[in-house]
């Protein structure tokens, strides 16, 4: 690295930058430039080599609306190394990804590396043998600032930095942002947690805990690139529109390879047609069913009363039957999944045919139990002890037969509970019925009963406080053999099985040793907004620490009351107002005015988006219904009438949960528009 210029700082900044640029352009044109030719055996090699070139083609693009790095560290001494005495330390920019020159010297040292952990770490209190941290402001990719702190000088006055808290206030227009300039101390020791640990983060509303946990999906595939290569990662989100919000945030650190999906998704064995009502979906979604499915998978087994006789050539061989129920009984006992038991029998079954040939003399191998084990006597044996079983059908059977039900939910579901969930018109087949979500989530939990389902090397769940005991039983087979970092919020809870306790949830996830972390620092969305929201939190969820906002903002809570008739008026009006400041606006108001707005903002010339369409320069606002609004966030908040949406859910601690998640999306400012009434914990 250069040494230290005191003249004309920020030009040599600036320089850096440029050949900085230069040098990942070099990197790129290295890549693009390999000849695979004569390095791979075969066509598949040359496949599979060639899409690793180009997805690491792909990581080295320069993004010019995203600063190649960020901030800078001066080390004392240098990292790790013992230096003679009067040795100085060296400098290292801190960026998105690493960069390095022709000779291979860094750069830019990516934000993950150990080195630039005190980037993110470091204070006056614990300066971490950094003696200068400076950070840098760009406008529209061209560095125009820098701001440093001496970490260890005490003439230096502590104060909060300015292009940090600009950073954090930065206009959004688009899908979200990486925090990677930002993040917080608290923040990042969860982001550098260990593979090997599962780890729940409670987070109100601004905390940053969606992108703590993206964060830290990208700081594991750094430091463990080559595990999680093999077994996979995955992002889970509540549905398609926050999925399409985040799904920029993991490439913009160079990370191509995570795949994103909803619960949903990854149940999809079925096509969903149909809607459960609340009752049914509780107790659907219930861990109590997945005792229910298991006895009913389990129930498929009987045990032999006639012996089995097996042809060999001109040898007959008989098994007795009271043989043939120690082996059923063996297997079964064992509670290995039903597939894999039904695959064994034949082979057990064939095993004790060899015993009784090697008693008689003969030398026989495993070719030969293979034969007996593919015999048409041991196939019939297995199909009649040990039947397949399909889990569709077995739901449909569940849901559509009550004595089935009865007998396999005695002791588990009261009588209502089972005539809650029993279809009032069973479906004549699997294809024909109308199947819900918490089915396909059923269906999930038999098969694997049946087959083991397959697990990843890490997996994400955000939003998780709205799973059901079975839903998390469904994410938690997919990181069975793995590890998961859950997100959440319990005030934000909007289902009527919502999240109780982290706890419990962590329970029914199979990773009740995962460590609970509670952020509670809030950096997005303004005090006044969020100690307004804050009202809600006794009704909602007595005990849970309101959100601190670290962000002071005079003039950011407007609630603005209307007569009747002019409400529709009085809500456009506040959307043109906030559409006069830069960055993006969001309209929410209850699922059922949203056909109402938007005949009134067509009607007045106000062109809107849907959740989940990209915001532009152009185009900056959209109408949420309320129910999805959750984990999105806009710069300013227009909330209609918030009385409708506290009277759009079931119950009323439901309708406050979801005006609690609509009143904390703002990030600059909020404006409240009713006529109704306010509910009266906000008043």
């Amino acid at each position: 690295m250069s040494p230290h210029d005191p003249e004309d700082p920020l030009s040599r900044e600036r320089a850096h930058l440029g050949e900085s640029r230069a040098a990942l352009r070099a990197m790129r044109e290295d890549v693009q430039n390999l000849d695979i030719k004569d390095v791979t055996a075969n066509w598949v090699n040359a496949a599979v080599l060639q899409r690793q070139i180009d997805d690491r083609i792909k990581a080295l693009a320069d993004l010019s609306h995203t600063p190649l790095f960020f901030g800078r560290l001066d080390y004392l001494h240098a990292p790790g190394a013992e230096l003679a005495e009067g040795a100085g330390g060296e400098r290292f920019y801190i960026g998105r990804r690493h960069v390095h020159d022709a000779e291979g010297d860094p750069m830019v040292i990516d934000w993950r590396a150990p080195v630039s952990q005190p980037f993110y770490r470091a204070s006056r209190k614990d300066p971490q043998d950094i003696g200068l941290r400076r950070r840098f402001g760009y406008t529209g990719g061209e560095l125009t600032a820098y701001e440093d702190e001496h970490l260890t000088d005490p003439a230096e006055a502590a104060t909060t930095s300015k292009l940090l808290q600009a950073e954090i206030e930065r206009p959004r227009v688009g899908p979200m942002r990486d925090i990677v300039a930002t993040i917080q101390p608290e923040q990042d020791e969860i982001v550098r947690s260990g593979l090997g640990g599962s780890v729940c983060v409670q987070g109100g509303p601004g905390t940053g805990k969606t992108a703590v946990g993206l964060h830290r999906v990208a700081y594991l595939l750094y430091a463990h690139r080559d595990r999680l290569a093999r077994t996979g990662t995955l992002v889970i989100g509540p549905n398609a529109s926050f999925l399409h919000y985040i799904e920029q945030v993991l490439p913009a650190l160079g990370e191509l390879e995570v795949k994103q999906a909803t619960v949903d998704d990854l149940v999809a064995h079925v096509e969903v047609k149909g809607v459960d009502d609340a009752p049914a979906a509780i107790v659907k979604g219930d861990a109590r069913m997945a005792e229910v499915l298991r006895r009913a998978v389990r129930s498929h087994v009987s045990l032999p009363t006639e012996p089995l006789v097996v042809v060999r050539g001109s040898r007959r061989w008989r098994i007795p039957a009271y043989e043939l129920e120690e082996i059923v009984r063996e297997l079964r006992e064992r509670d290995i999944r039903y597939g894999a038991a039904r695959d064994a029998l034949p082979q057990r079954i064939a095993h004790a045919v060899l015993v009784r040939m090697e008693q008689a003399g003969e030398a026989p191998d495993d070719r030969v139990q293979d034969a007996v084990a593919r015999s048409a006597a041991v196939k019939a044996a297995v199909k009649e002890l040990w039947p397949p079983v399909d889990p569709a059908k077995l739901v449909l059977r569940l849901l559509s037969d009550a004595d089935f039900l009865a007998a396999h939910a005695e002791g588990l579901l009261s009588a209502d509970e089972q005539k809650t969930i029993l279809w009032t018109k069973p479906a004549r087949s699997v294809r024909a019925a109308r199947w819900s979500a918490a089915d396909a989530v059923l269906i999930d939990e038999a098969n694997d009963l049946v087959a083991r389902t397959h697990s990843l090397g890490h997996v994400v769940v955000d939003e998780a406080q709205d799973l059901s005991p079975m839903q998390y039983r469904a994410v938690g087979r997919r990181c069975s053999t793995g590890s998961a970092t859950v997100l959440g919020d319990l005030a934000q809870g909007t289902t009527p099985w919502a999240t109780a306790s982290w706890e419990e949830a962590l329970r029914h996830l199979g990773k009740p040793d995962a460590v609970v972390e509670e952020l509670t620092a809030g950096f997005r969305v303004p005090r006044e907004v969020i100690a307004y929201a804050s009202r809600l939190l006794p009704s909602i969820s007595p005990g849970l620490a309101p959100v601190e906002s670290v962000r002071e903002t005079p003039g950011s809570l407007a609630v603005r009351a209307s007569a009747p008739d002019e409400l529709d008026a009085d809500v456009l009006a506040a959307c043109r107002q906030a559409l006069e400041h830069e960055g993006s606006t969001g309209l929410i108001a209850a699922d059922a005015r949203i056909p109402v707005l938007a005949e009134a903002l067509t009607a007045a010339g106000l062109a809107f988006l849907d959740p989940g369409e990209e915001t532009t320069a152009e185009s900056r606002l959209t109408l949420v219904p309320a129910s999805l609004a959750k984990g999105l966030e806009y710069d300013y908040v227009v909330l209609d009438e918030p009385s409708a949406v506290v009277d759009g859910e079931p119950d009323e601690r439901t309708g406050l949960r979801r005006l609690y998640v609509a009143l904390t999306r703002a990030v600059s400012g909020l404006t409240v528009c009713h006529a109704a009434p306010l509910p009266a914990q906000l008043t």
